[in-house]
């Protein structure tokens, strides 16, 4: 099951940063500028990080396997559609409309690892499925560039929209929940269930069969609006916000950066510019690994998620020191190191929703909230590195601000998220109490 996530979340990957890495050409040919580049790069992840919001209550409600196929027939379309794009407004709308399907798509990871697997191999299995993001960004430089160079940018965006239409059939054919798989013995399930999040609030009688969720899970008096009164939910916004403020520099403008500022050829960028993305597919798995590492050997789940998460993003910060560097080699050689230790970090960002939810009726809408923060860092970075290149024509200070932004996304996850664990239900403020006591 996580393999089929791992595989989703790789043409997801591939069908957003084809527009990154076809960007050169695209400019040329509709004739627009950096500003408009960034703005129709940024348009994707305005309504990716807007519709992360209902997605996540949306795969809570009807569970991963319809919502993800739904979301990848949607996504796949739109990528298609990007072929007949022939002006800035018309590529602009197809971006949102590819950032409005793909939303659901790691709410629905988050999801199928809380279904199937234990509290302590959770970050490892988290790590394979957050993998597909670094193999499809990495994908996508060859398989791009080979497109281009031989059918056109336009075919190209066709032929990768081909992959998730197939994906979906399978996902369909093949994905259960694991109460209702018949590959799953009683032994497995037991061990898979040992340490779920709480279904049931301490007050609340067990739900029959008849009322639980296509997922198999049970209502919660707990509304999705609450989540946010919770300080840790905020900590993980503010924290993935920063984090994916780097990350997205990889899937947007790092390939016009290694054209602009190294002086890359198309050939050099298909092979060369798959270094960074490649060095942190293990790195991801390797965060993964010791933070489910940590929690075996006795560790308290606070620190064993928090560990590889801040020393991560610290040592992200050294993309900033690909400013001073004269070579592309070592250029190379510090976004490897800044990609790799953010992936580091991931495995265990993506292992909180399923660790903090008050029952696991509000993992994918907590994954959802957490990524609709981290998505407006795409916004953000996708513009401000347009914005920047107008005004300076060169990538100096928008490297300079990322590496800050690690650091700060380090120190959001040390002081402002709290202890690691299920978040208590009793403790939200209901809101029929507020309006009797403001009367």
């Amino acid at each position: 099951m996580v393999i089929l996530a791992f595989l989703g979340t790789a043409i997801n990957y591939v069908d957003r940063a084809n527009l990154g890495v076809a960007l050169p050409y695209v400019q040329k040919d509709l004739g627009l500028d950096s500003a408009s580049m960034g703005a129709i790069l940024g348009a994707f992840f305005w309504t990716y990080a807007v519709f992360q919001l209902p997605s996540g209550w949306f795969v809570d409600r009807v569970g991963p396997r319809i919502a993800y196929a739904a979301a990848v027939v949607w996504w796949s379309a739109f990528t298609a559609a990007g072929a007949v794009a022939r002006s800035f407004g018309s590529l602009f709308a197809f971006r949102l409309l590819l950032g409005a399907g793909e939303a659901p798509a790691y709410p629905c990871n988050a999801k199928v690892v809380s279904e199937w697997f234990p509290r302590r191999e959770r970050a490892f299995a988290t790590s394979i499925f957050d993998s597909g993001a670094r193999v499809g960004t990495a994908l996508s430089l060859p398989i791009v560039t080979t497109l281009v160079s031989t059918v056109g940018w336009r075919a190209s965006f066709v032929v990768t929209a081909l992959l998730g239409i197939v994906w979906s059939v399978v996902w369909l054919r093949l994905y259960r929940h694991p109460r209702q798989h018949p590959g799953v013995s009683a032994a497995e399930l037991a061990l898979i269930e040992a340490d779920l999040a709480p279904d049931v609030a301490p007050d609340r009688p067990a739900a029959t069969a008849s009322e639980r969720t296509p997922s198999g899970d049970e209502p919660s008096p707990l509304r999705w609006r609450d989540l946010f009164r919770y300080r840790t939910v905020w900590g993980m916004m503010l924290g993935f916000f920063c984090l994916n403020f780097v990350i997205y520099f990889f899937i947007t403008w790092f390939p016009t950066y290694l054209v602009r500022a190294r002086g890359f050829t198309l050939l050099k960028l298909g092979f060369l510019g798959t270094i960074p993305a490649l060095a942190a597919i293990p790195s991801g798995y390797l965060g993964g690994w010791v933070s489910d590492t940590l929690v075996r050997r006795g560790y308290s789940l606070t620190r064993a998620r928090k560990i590889p998460i801040v020393s991560g993003m610290f040592v992200s910060a050294s993309i900033a020191l690909a400013v001073v560097v004269p070579s592309a080699a070592w250029a190379l050689v510090l976004l490897s190191l800044s990609y790799s230790s953010l992936t580091f970090a991931a495995a265990s960002v993506w292992s909180l929703p399923a660790d903090v939810a008050p029952t696991s009726r509000h993992v994918a809408s907590i994954g959802g909230i957490q990524n609709f923060a981290s998505n407006l860092a795409g916004i953000c970075i996708s513009s401000f590195v347009g914005v920047m290149l107008g005004k300076t024509g060169g990538f100096v200070i928008p490297l300079l601000v990322a590496g800050g932004f690690s650091i700060l996304g380090a120190v959001s996850y040390l002081v402002i998220v709290g202890e690691i664990g299920p978040l208590p239900v009793d403790a939200r403020i209901p809101a029929t109490t507020e309006v009797n006591q403001s009367s």
